[in-house]
């Protein structure tokens, strides 16, 4: 099976990426995230990925298109359920590109993070799979996190402070006025 494996960033590919060559499956990692915010953050992500993939000789396909107004304006568009949203952005280019590619699955290394919304990635992945008549490859990569966490600092990759939208960097960094207990 030769797999592709869309990653956010390259401490939370580490340890899928790894999970996969101990299984024997080939893979190659796509990097497609327009939601990340701001650019620098996109570019630092995306070089953090880079150096991952040099270091371990993996095969990185990159997508450098930014379309952040069409990105912020679906999740402006779905306010209550924007994490949905750009889970579908994503998971739907990882299809897609998947199928036109000859790739016989495809995944995901959001799947990593005890931060993301897994159920929620995973209808959005499946979803998605089935419009482009793909399959999504799942695996609970969550088990490996800390393993993930530890490659990252062995490696010094930059490790980011927040999941990379405009929203998530707000709720990361906006001071809470302190709520007085009596």
């Amino acid at each position: 099976m030769k797999l592709l494996l869309h990653a956010c960033c390259g401490p939370c590919a580490c340890y899928p990426a790894e999970k996969l060559l101990v299984d024997g499956k080939a893979f190659d990692i796509l990097y497609f995230n327009p939601n990340i915010h701001p650019y620098k953050e996109f570019k630092r992500r995306l070089n953090a990925l880079r150096e991952l993939c040099e270091k371990k000789r993996y095969k990185l396909i990159v997508d450098k298109s930014y379309p952040l107004e069409t990105c912020v304006q679906g999740m402006l568009d779905e306010p209550v359920i924007r994490c949905a949203y750009c889970y579908r952005v994503r998971m739907r280019y990882a299809a897609q590109y998947a199928k036109e590619n000859g790739y016989d699955a495809f995944s995901t290394t959001l799947l990593v993070s005890p931060y993301q919304k897994h159920e929620l990635i995973i209808q959005m992945a499946e979803e998605a799979g089935k419009e482009f008549d793909i399959p999504f490859y799942y695996e609970d990569f969550c088990k490996g996190y800390q393993r993930g966490v530890d490659i990252s600092l062995e490696l010094e990759l930059y490790r980011q402070p927040y999941c990379g939208c405009v929203f998530s960097e707000r709720d990361r960094y906006e001071k809470k006025p302190k709520v007085k207990l009596d």
